[in-house]
């Protein structure tokens, strides 16, 4: 899944001279800062901060551009104790080998990579995850994220994750009963664990937006706000197994919604949906799997978690099934 950010403002990437780039290496640790090279110019990241830095006055040779994609989310495993409607993630019980995950991080991590994004099912569920984290964090240069639904993290969990993550995302569609009702857990118990959350790392809120929960966004952001949270992730939803898509009349409202916003929260939409919302995209020249990949439970390396099909990594090394992928994506629009 891609997100882009929705705002009017200024893009999170933000436009300066090199003198800053100087400037901000020397007031942070080095090991915090990654440079990537694309068709945009010189990329500057700090994973720690977020802050992005984009020197497009510099031109990068084709070269030396990254080869691997900006940002790569993982499923971990598909195994998840909800039984969400509107869930995509396919019903088996695949997991990955913790060795491989390594392996692909180190890989994706060399090659340009700047962040990772684990995923599922629910990840907090695998049984390395804690260990995962810890590894990405200390022996790569990625940001580190990760998607939960947030009921298995308690205070002993945080202990583990603290220093580990830069930044966490939250699933909570809806409030109270709504939210209830679609994920049969208690909303204050959610609440309760926002607060732990809050003291691992930075965190969003992620909230599929169909008929039920549309009518509900402006309280949904209220808490969100209220909890800590710094950004609301929209997703309409898209049609899964006996759940079809959001329709036009709620996507027409979520756009009304967005207009007039004024909270103090950062809105982000996936890029599937974006056309039609007050985006802001500063790397336009990096698209497609220069920007994104999503690999699956069964190993498989695919240009979106919505995609049924992609390239099996296998044994090999990742950049090589993107390649395929690439080569099978090029084929299928020629």
């Amino acid at each position: 899944m891609k997100q882009r950010n929705v705002t009017l403002e200024a893009s999170p990437t933000d436009k300066r001279h090199c003198a800053v780039v100087k400037t901000s290496l020397n007031n942070h640790h080095a090991d915090h800062w990654k440079l990537r090279g694309g068709p945009g110019g010189l990329h500057v990241f700090n994973r720690t901060t977020g802050m992005n830095i984009l020197c497009d006055e510099i031109p990068v040779p084709a070269v030396l551009w990254s080869c691997a994609p900006r940002q790569v989310s993982i499923a971990l495993t598909n195994r998840c104790d909800l039984a969400c409607a509107h869930c995509f993630a396919p019903k088996s019980r695949d997991e990955l080998c913790y060795d491989a995950v390594t392996r692909w991080l180190v890989e994706l991590d060399t090659n340009g990579t700047l962040g990772v994004g684990f995923g599922g099912g629910e990840p907090t569920l695998y049984p390395r995850f804690s260990e995962l984290c810890r590894y990405a964090a200390l022996e790569t240069k990625l940001s580190v994220t990760f998607t939960t639904h947030g009921h298995y993290i308690d205070q002993a969990m945080a202990d583990r994750l603290r220093g580990s993550v830069h930044f966490i995302r939250v699933s909570m569609d809806g409030i109270g009963d709504t939210y209830e009702s679609i994920r049969q857990r208690s909303f204050p118990d959610l609440q309760a664990r926002l607060k732990l959350i809050r003291g691992i790392s930075g965190f969003g809120i992620n909230i599929v937006v169909n008929e039920r929960t549309m009518p509900e966004l402006d309280k949904a952001a209220a808490v969100a706000a209220d909890s800590g949270a710094t950004e609301l992730l929209l997703l309409p939803q898209v049609a899964v197994r006996s759940v079809r898509a959001v329709t036009d009349a709620t996507v027409q409202a979520l756009r009304r919604w967005v207009d007039e916003y004024s909270g103090p929260l950062k809105l982000c939409i996936n890029e599937s949906h974006a056309d039609g919302f007050p985006t802001c995209d500063p790397l336009v020249e990096e698209r497609g799997l220069r920007a994104y990949a999503h690999i699956d439970a069964a190993g498989v390396i695919k240009p979106t978690s919505y995609h049924a099909t992609g390239v099996p990594i296998g044994a090999g090394r990742v950049l090589d099934a993107l390649d395929q992928l690439a080569n099978n994506v090029a084929e299928k629009d020629a």
